[in-house]
């Protein structure tokens, strides 16, 4: 398929293959109406998003990216809880000036949730279609949510890259999964091996339950969270080797997870040996 760009996302590489990177909350950007609408000041946002995630997921094949801030429209989340109306919804943020958002500009930003799964079940199907295929979900997390001159969380707490597969049939997809992880697991970079575990501090929200209930028996929607140790998450300024590094570990992945993908045949069961 042709790349595709809106204002609010958009499609890009090769979608030939069956394995897709999206970065649906690295996006900082506002309608003018709501940015006008906006009280949240600009660094808390911004620690809030998940910023170079897009760089991050660059090396797999085919890339789908979220321009727009989950600020105006959270993606991850159902469409009813879509839009932030009020702080217990935003982590006790206060985000808006009045109590509510005024209906138009709420139905504004649902209007970008429901163009951005129309657009990519339609290239999804077209993927699907041909067998089974895998998601990485890219996002990252804060680990000095105590200050800036805080210590980081506990490690033990804390993988480098949690790997959420709490809406995946393990039983059915297993194999795939265990491959990703220990591929990445393994990689060496000038950190070290990067630490991965399952279901730690995440297990994935609506796009990775969006990809399974929708295809069943053929996706594998995998919600990768990378702790933001390539990044200070206070000052939003980037690690640029280590965005590189990771970028790098995560495209090694694409070949060994689609061997693993390829040798389950339809996808209706467990690996054969």
């Amino acid at each position: 398929m042709p790349p595709t760009s809106t204002d609010a996302f958009s499609f890009s590489g090769d979608w030939s293959g069956q394995l897709v990177a999206t970065a649906i909350h690295t996006g900082h950007d506002l309608r003018d109406d709501i940015a006008s609408h906006l009280v949240l000041d600009e660094d808390t946002r911004l620690r809030e998003e998940d910023p170079f995630t897009d760089l991050i997921g660059a090396e797999c094949p085919a890339r789908v990216v979220v321009h727009r801030s989950r600020f105006e429209i959270d993606l991850n989340r159902p469409r009813e809880q879509a839009v932030y109306r009020r702080p217990e919804d935003a982590w006790d943020l206060h985000v808006w000036r009045e109590s509510q958002l005024p209906d138009d500009l709420t139905e504004g930003s649902l209007a970008v949730h429901d163009a951005f799964y129309t657009a990519l079940g339609e290239r999804l199907d077209a993927v699907a279609a041909r067998g089974p295929f895998v998601l990485y979900d890219v996002h990252s997390y804060n680990h000095r949510r105590d200050g800036a001159d805080e210590p980081e969380a506990p490690g033990e707490e804390n993988p480098e890259v949690n790997v959420g597969t709490g809406s995946l049939d393990r039983d059915r997809w297993g194999d795939v999964v265990d491959v990703f992880m220990s591929t990445l697991a393994s990689t060496d970079t000038a950190g070290g091996e990067i630490d991965v575990r399952e279901n730690v501090r995440f297990k994935g929200a609506n796009l990775c339950a969006w990809v399974h209930e929708r295809y069943p028996d053929r996706g594998v929607a995998l919600a990768l969270e990378f702790k933001k140790t390539y990044m200070d998450e206070w000052t939003g300024r980037p690690d640029h080797t280590r965005i590189a590094d990771l970028s790098r570990a995560l495209g090694q992945t694409v070949d060994p997870v689609l061997r693993a993908l390829a040798a389950r045949g339809d996808g209706s069961g467990p690996a054969r040996g």
